[in-house]
């Protein structure tokens, strides 16, 4: 038992020694030991729960596999962890930013961009699709609909990351919604909001990787 909660159970005790010296004035030695005993073990348990929920809250750290780095354009990818992903990952999240650059995106969008494909692949070249979209590939889960090229196509990120940032920047008042906004208006996702919880991420991950400030708001 460590040192503070060794402090905490004998703060919880002392209340219980002074009702344990009235009881016995009352009921006798033997009543107060029970009782005693009893709140003793209550403590305990109730710390030691205290102490399970706080290190299962605990996010276990990610540790990733020893890497030369890795040059992607004028991005250099190291080994990671940055915002908890390896090389492999982070390698595609590269491709996405080096095609927002360009076409003249800055790091704003450019996080908006590596949220999207956070959010359909994990930053994951998936070759398969899911119960919704069973035609979908990529980074970026682009339909088989004729709308984004070949499979060739939509299973290279650099291309599919172009896809995206092309139609992005055609849609009307893209510069002014807000990154799931933006997100949505090119995935047409069920849930406009799924991109949202990906967005810090995405921030620490270009940031991460090409030293630029992300704006929260695009520069109009």
């Amino acid at each position: 038992m460590s040192q503070r909660r060794t402090s905490r159970v004998l703060t919880y005790c002392r209340p219980v020694q002074r009702a344990a010296i009235v009881i016995a004035s009352v009921f006798g030695a033997g009543v107060v030991a029970a009782v005693v005993g009893v709140v003793v073990l209550v403590v305990l348990a109730v710390n030691s729960l205290h102490g399970l929920g706080s290190s299962a809250a605990t996010p276990a750290a990610v540790t990733c596999p020893a890497a030369a780095s890795k040059t992607v354009g004028g991005i250099v990818v190291p080994a990671g962890p940055v915002a908890g992903y390896c090389q492999d990952r982070l390698v595609n999240a590269a491709y996405v930013i080096e095609a927002a650059r360009a076409q003249g995106i800055g790091p704003h969008t450019q996080a908006v961009g590596v949220m999207t494909a956070i959010g359909e692949s994990g930053l994951v070249n998936l070759d398969h699709g899911d119960t919704v979209g069973p035609d979908s590939r990529g980074l970026f889960q682009q339909r088989d609909n004729g709308a984004w090229g070949t499979y060739e196509q939509r299973m290279d990120p650099y291309t599919a990351a172009t896809m995206f940032f092309t139609k992005l920047v055609k849609t009307p008042g893209w510069k002014t919604m807000t990154p799931t906004e933006a997100a949505h208006s090119v995935q047409v996702n069920a849930d406009p909001d799924h991109y949202a919880k990906f967005w810090t991420q995405a921030t620490e991950v270009v940031e991460g990787l090409t030293g630029a400030d992300v704006p929260e708001v695009a520069p109009q």
